[in-house]
């Protein structure tokens, strides 16, 4: 409403001291087009921040909302989820070896010519014709695994491959949560900056006002109206490029939380309680086993101590029950091939053991031992990037949390010479040179206090990510 609060009084100062003159009438058209600029870009930010304006039809999403939101559909992280089950299934996969395995045999045949068979008579070698022409054997087979060393690294694996699942789903939480948060406070941040540009513009537009009458007046020279309507010209350019930034900051917080881009949501937000939020222990020690990326990385090694045992103990034997059963039909006659039935079984178990491989179970064996002091040298590595990223996080998050506080103090102060300087100018005391100078000191400091906030609370997350105290 403060456009065209200011809207109807230039025109009612228009109407009461414009004259014919040409000086006036250039005065006028400058008056109009200021005016003109500065409705069109009030409505345009109206229109720009409709989505946080809370409606029946639209949802309103807090911080912790968002996360929720993103958590529920977030596409990356619904991939990470669904990873956990496919390594389910691919272990139920790789042991169901252990389970007996039933095969089905069948198989029909018709000789066209006999076998022969050599027949020793009383020392003389003859020959005869065996076996019948037509057979018909169908089986059923049963194999029951009692011992494999595949099977057995398989059933030692299985529970690290959805650990390992599990761990690279918790890290992608944490960087969801860490990278929607700073994205929450970005788009905050912007809305913030755009109240303190619109109450700008506004005392701005009073300054042209009061200019205006000290012109008309004949107690200020006509360049401190042309400075103040300079200065108004430079905000409302300042809050123009704050709404328009609105929309793809908006984009990218419903990207990150998988919300439909067709779709609008509004954010709630409380800046006084996000102000009671930035602290946080300083003194905490850190401690790297609440790392995700270490956990994953000892889960890895697990992984790997488990396939150099599999390399080990190789040389094992495969062992195996089995048992087979065939119910064969036999005849001449093809037409009676099915009268007569012959049935046979077997049971029996199998040994099976490697001699000889041509060195690949030695040499698998030591490529896996050196993957292992691969992995050993990135714990290392890991290690020391965790304390760099951690000692970083702790200095931003102590000058952000500095800088904030000063800038405060700033704003105070700027806010109350802002306010004492207009006063002295009004009574003519001071040039509006002064006015200027302080009305850019004072939406400087509140453009750096709220810049200061938002830094100090996206240094804390990123302070409490290289901690480790990020969960979901």
């Amino acid at each position: 409403m403060e456009h065209r609060y200011l809207m109807s009084v230039f025109k009612q100062q228009l109407s009461r001291y414009f004259f014919n003159s040409a000086s006036n009438r250039i005065i006028q058209k400058l008056l109009f087009t200021v005016c003109f600029l500065y409705t069109a870009l009030s409505s345009s930010y109206a229109q720009q921040t409709t989505p946080t304006v809370s409606s029946d039809t639209t949802p309103s999403f807090t911080l912790q909302q968002c996360i929720d939101y993103a958590v529920a559909h977030q596409p990356t992280l619904q991939q990470s989820l669904n990873n956990i089950t496919i390594a389910k299934k691919t272990n139920a996969i790789n042991l169901s070896g252990w389970y007996p395995q039933v095969i089905a045999t069948g198989s029909i045949t018709h000789y066209i010519q006999q076998q022969t068979a050599f027949v020793n008579q009383n020392g003389t070698i003859t020959t005869q014709k065996t076996g019948v022409i037509n057979t018909a054997i169908p089986g059923i087979g049963v194999s029951q695994a009692i011992y494999t060393p595949s099977l057995h690294y398989a059933s030692k694996v299985a529970p690290l491959y959805v650990q390992e699942a599990q761990q690279a789903t918790d890290s992608t939480k944490i960087e969801l949560v860490s990278t929607v948060s700073k994205s929450f406070y970005s788009l905050l941040l912007t809305l913030e900056q755009i109240n303190v540009l619109k109450e700008d513009t506004v005392r701005l537009g009073q300054n042209v006002r009061d200019s205006y009458h000290q012109y008309i007046g004949g107690i200020v020279d006509e360049t401190d109206y042309e400075e103040a309507t300079i200065s108004l010209n430079n905000s409302m350019a300042q809050l123009k490029q704050a709404s328009e930034n609105i929309v793809p900051q908006y984009a990218i917080l419903k990207q990150l939380i998988g919300f439909p881009s067709e779709k609008q949501f509004n954010i709630s937000f409380d800046t006084t309680q996000m102000a009671k939020e930035i602290n946080i222990d300083t003194t905490q020690q850190l401690q790297y086993e609440k790392r995700v990326e270490l956990k994953l990385l000892e889960t890895q090694k697990g992984l790997q101590q488990q396939l150099t045992n599999y390399y080990k103990y190789a040389y094992l034997p495969t062992v195996s029950a089995n048992f087979q059963y065939n119910h064969e039909f036999a005849n001449n006659d093809f037409g009676k091939l099915f009268n007569y039935s012959y049935p046979y079984s077997y049971i029996g178990i199998s040994v099976s053991m490697p001699i000889f491989t041509g060195f690949a179970r030695t040499e698998g064996l030591h490529r896996a031992q050196l993957e292992e002091k691969q992995l050993d040298w990135s714990s290392i590595s890991l290690r020391s990037q965790i304390y760099s990223e951690y000692t970083a996080a702790l200095a931003a998050y102590k000058s952000n949390l500095y800088n904030l506080n000063m800038l405060t103090n700033n704003e105070a102060l700027a806010r109350r010479v802002y306010f004492v300087v207009t006063l002295q100018y009004k009574q003519g005391i001071v040039a509006y040179l002064n006015v200027i100078t302080a009305e850019s000191n004072l939406i400087t400091s509140e453009i750096g206090r709220i810049n200061a906030l938002f830094q100090v609370l996206s240094s804390k997350i990123d302070l409490e990510k290289a901690m480790g105290n990020i969960t979901y």
